[in-house]
């Protein structure tokens, strides 16, 4: 190779800064949410129609329709009801091929004034506008309220089981999917977990799965705890922390063991990330480091992705502008959305997306096939009805020594 090819890629690559452009249902970017509910509980991402572009669901208790799918088109977004009827969905849900068709179908959960949790079939590539995805149920009867879910083989069958917080049974289930779904009358469940405690928030809540002890199965995250399978139905809780909320873990920085990131999501409270310093089942060797120097208010967006393309996890972290329905004006006015850039090295730099924005069950995916990480926003009743969307637009900032390019690339992929 010659000599002057090194000095082009250092030039080439550069650490990029992203600028954000914001796309509104208030500025007509996207269709307005139909039905006029100002209540918006949930939101997922992903490829609905198999056209390899991600399309996202949002969630909606007040009034319905119950759920609406934002497809993407070449020319944006369309907005279709897939759930026409009413139904008191709670924030989270989770996605999942269930009946092994090949596409992903849905899951809710009700909120405090429902039992039941349930999954919707998709109809791909038969999609009618006129009538709604098939619902099933998933757990009826017991106690109420099923604030977030998460799908992951936590007890090493092969197949993914379906985890879900039943907050007003301080427990955590585990659904196992039936051999013929769509003909289940309900899903077998195992209480995981119970007398769950929220401490200083009114909850708990957020759960995710990740392999927390690298010991290549899949382990449940929720709240301020990881779960160690221990064989046949039984788990170990591992305390991380003392207060809980969204939590997600990654590797932001190189160990054998990845980090966690917690943050309070219907309360307030630090927003810290904790890292392992000897054994990950012991709950006094996870230390934790404050991402801000004040409490978070209602930090119910948390995302991890490397959003800025240079090899290394970052944090994307907002805030709720309001909450209480029935009271005029703002909680937070100074609601606001941060990005943490980090260096894989477990240091962040901090940087503001907006400020005064309400921000609620926030996703980070890419939403035009561009290959970076987007931004999803759908308030909980700030604002509402509306629905935005922030485009990543990366732009090159400084040249990147030829010994700091992230791990894998190749120089076939560059342009001379």
């Amino acid at each position: 190779m010659p000599d002057n090819m090194f000095h082009c890629l250092a030039i080439v690559l550069a650490v990029m800064d992203p600028v954000w452009q914001n796309l509104s249902s208030r500025k007509g970017d996207l269709p307005a949410p139909p039905g006029g509910s100002t209540q918006q509980t949930g939101a997922v991402v992903g490829d609905f129609d198999g056209d390899k572009v991600n399309d996202f669901i949002l969630s909606f208790r007040q009034k319905p329709p119950a759920l609406v799918w934002y497809r993407r088109l070449a020319s944006g977004w369309e907005a279709t009801v897939i759930e026409k009827d009413y139904l008191t969905i709670e924030a989270g849900g989770a996605l999942f091929d269930i009946d092994g068709d090949g596409d992903l179908d849905l899951v809710f959960g009700g909120d405090w004034q429902s039992n039941e949790v349930w999954w919707w079939e998709n109809p791909c590539p038969r999609f009618d506008p006129t009538t709604s995805w098939r619902r099933h149920v998933i757990k009826k009867g017991g106690a109420n309220q099923h604030h977030d879910q998460a799908f992951g083989d936590f007890l090493g069958t092969g197949r993914p089981q379906l985890a879900f917080w039943n907050q007003q049974a301080k427990a955590i289930f585990l659904a196992e999917i039936p051999p013929d779904p769509r003909a289940a009358e309900s899903w077998p469940l195992i209480e995981i977990a119970s007398g769950a405690s929220a401490g200083s928030t009114p909850y708990t809540e957020g759960m995710s799965a990740f392999d927390v002890d690298a010991d290549g199965k899949t382990d449940l995250l929720a709240y301020n705890m990881w779960f160690k399978h221990t064989g046949g139905t039984t788990f170990k809780p591992i305390r991380i922390a003392d207060v809980g909320g969204l939590i997600f873990a990654g590797r932001l920085k190189q160990s054998r063991v990845p980090q966690i990131v917690i943050s309070p999501g219907d309360g307030k409270g630090p927003v810290r990330w904790y890292e392992c310093e000897g054994n990950p089942e012991n709950p006094a060797d996870w230390k934790g480091h404050d991402l801000l120097d004040r409490e978070v208010i209602h930090g119910h967006s948390l995302q991890l992705g490397d959003i800025n393309q240079d090899g290394h996890l970052d944090i994307f972290l907002a805030e709720m502008a309001k909450w209480r329905e029935k009271e005029p004006g703002l909680d937070n006015p100074g609601a606001t959305a941060w990005v943490f850039y980090g260096d894989g090295q477990g240091h962040f730099t901090r940087t503001e997306v907006v400020v005064g924005h309400g921000w609620h069950e926030a996703r980070l995916a890419d939403l035009d096939g561009d290959g970076d990480l987007d931004l999803l926003n759908k308030p909980y009743t700030w604002d509402t009805p509306r629905v935005d969307v922030w485009l990543n637009r990366l732009e090159r900032r400084s040249p990147m020594a030829l010994d700091q390019a992230p791990e894998g690339l190749a120089l076939e992929s560059l342009t001379w």
